[in-house]
């Protein structure tokens, strides 16, 4: 069965922002670990990492309870603690910035690019000649977008930088041929079920590093020298193993572990459909002058994890690199906000992109940092639209989403 083969027979009620592509494959899995009684980190998990390993063309994948984890442990095991400072997007979800201030590092914002909404390298390089305990930089692969890794590598190998990439929206994004997340030491993911392929809630770190892969095997699990698979499998595995560092009880069950790689087993074809679906929305809004749609530079290969407008094009020059016009700015989100408002309220659901990190009140208020310090992070905040995008997503439905969007803006 096709992923949401029943999509074309869509409600006219409501369109979600996104739906899992799941059919009665992931139920019987789902099923079969019940009923095998292993429920934790066992086989299925170890299935879902090799086929995850093999799609990314990666020597190592580890399983975790979440994107956030995943980040976690890749810094972690990578050496970044406290007087560390830690650069990343301000523009990205707040799990990205919290995962450093696990570590006892300090993240240091850095503003994007509008045209593709990952890290901004000209910014990133200007922030380095300022930073001089910075350790590392977590570029983010945001909404399907993979981040200009040639030039942050560049850089990264310039200051003696280590490189984790959050590409918790990266799955099936490409950058010259490279995965999202292979270009770093360490790519981490998400498996929540706004992405392409879900566990629920979940997380993978993939790496080619034999010493950071199986740092965080053990990390992930109590900092234990053996996971549970591995002494039920080995003799003598009624002792329990040593424990020589500090870890976590990161582990992902079984039962999620099936259900991914049920998941990554028709993971093409719901790439392939989203990007159809994407495909159809550029086509639907090339004339919609007031909004500014995605852009994938030469070369990236767009996972589409989410569809992301800019709105107020029509009365914003977002290519023009001057001061904004802020009064301007806060009277479009005045806007943006009330056309969503009105969208809800006909069923359709739509999103704003993400959070401008630095204006939450956690982070503004410890760091003391004003709205207006990342210009196009906070633009983008304010001005973004996430449109509804899933596996299977019908012609007609997305028609809908279109016209009452032409209609209701005023």
């Amino acid at each position: 069965m096709k992923p949401n083969a029943t999509s074309e027979v869509e409600s006219l009620s409501k369109i979600p922002i996104t739906k899992p592509a799941f059919d009665q494959a992931e139920v019987d899995a789902i099923q079969e670990v019940l009923r095998s009684g292993w429920v934790v980190q066992g086989p299925q998990v170890a299935q879902f990492e090799q086929m995850m390993a093999e799609f990314t063309s990666s020597r190592f994948a580890i399983a975790t309870t979440s994107g956030t984890t995943a980040l976690h442990l890749a810094l972690s095991a990578a050496g970044i603690g406290p007087g560390d400072e830690v650069l990343l997007p301000s523009f990205t979800f707040i799990a990205t910035a919290n995962a450093v201030e696990y570590t006892g590092a300090r993240p240091v914002f850095v503003d994007i690019d509008l045209d593709t909404f990952t890290i901004d390298p000209s910014l990133l390089e200007q922030a380095l000649a300022r930073r001089r305990s910075a350790r590392c930089v977590v570029p983010v692969s945001l909404f399907g977008l993979c981040a200009d890794m040639n030039a942050i590598n560049a850089m990264a190998g310039e200051h003696n930088l280590t490189v984790i990439e959050d590409a918790a929206c990266g799955l099936g994004a490409f950058r010259d041929g490279h995965h999202a997340g292979t270009e770093a030491l360490a790519g981490c993911f998400s498996f929540h079920p706004r992405k392409a392929v879900t566990t629920g809630e979940g997380g993978m770190v993939i790496t080619d590093n034999a010493q950071l892969a199986d740092k965080i095997v053990k990390m992930r699990d109590h900092g234990a020298s053996q996971t549970d698979l591995e002494r039920h499998l080995s003799e003598g595995g009624s002792l329990l193993p040593n424990y020589d560092m500090l870890g976590y009880n990161y582990r992902m069950t079984d039962i999620q572990g099936a259900l991914g790689a049920v998941q990554m087993g028709k993971v093409q074809t719901v790439l392939d459909q989203r990007r159809d679906a994407a495909i159809r929305y550029d086509q639907l809004l090339k004339d919609t002058s007031f909004l500014r749609l995605l852009h994938a530079p030469e070369g990236m290969v767009h996972a589409y994890q989410s569809y992301v407008c800019l709105f107020g094009a029509d009365q914003i020059d977002f290519g023009v690199a001057e001061p904004p016009n802020w009064e301007l700015v806060a009277h479009l989100n005045r806007d943006r906000n009330r056309m969503m408002a009105r969208l809800e309220a006909e069923g359709i659901a739509v999103r704003q992109g993400t959070h401008a990190v630095h204006t939450l009140g956690y982070y503004r208020n410890k760091y003391e940092i004003a709205p207006q310090d990342y210009p196009n992070s906070y633009i983008s905040d304010r001005l973004s639209i996430t449109l509804p995008l899933y596996a299977g997503m019908a012609e007609k439905t997305q028609k809908r989403v279109v016209d009452a969007l032409q209609r209701l803006h005023k």
